[in-house]
């Protein structure tokens, strides 16, 4: 009885330059991974009064809020600058994530 070709698979040499190949890219996603928690991600809101930068791992690190958007009798006004500057923020890293991801794996980025 012949041996079965499963699709490449079944010599020895090419299992074991797919493993160096799955090796090689799981260890280039996690330094991707790092870099991504490691960078910061700025965003601003109501014409740059309200700066809001954020970490790859959704920590903020800094709110720069300019005095004369602070207005005691329209609070709601100021909270909705900051939502919306952290939350652009936070998105530009996810965008960021997504890219740097699916440069490593083509096809596979909405996994991550």
């Amino acid at each position: 009885m012949g041996r079965q070709n499963f699709g490449g698979f079944g010599g020895g040499a090419n299992m074991q330059q797919l493993m160096r190949q799955a090796q090689k890219m799981q260890q280039q996603m996690q330094e991707t991974q790092e870099q991504l928690e490691a960078a910061e991600y700025e965003a601003s809101s109501g014409g740059g009064m309200v700066t809001v930068k954020v970490t790859g791992k959704h920590e903020i690190t800094s709110i720069t809020i300019d005095p004369q958007v602070v207005d005691p009798d329209d609070i709601e006004m100021l909270q909705d600058l900051i939502m919306a500057a952290v939350n652009e923020a936070l998105r530009k890293g996810e965008e960021a994530k997504e890219s740097a991801m699916s440069r490593l794996a083509p096809g596979m980025g909405g996994l991550f």
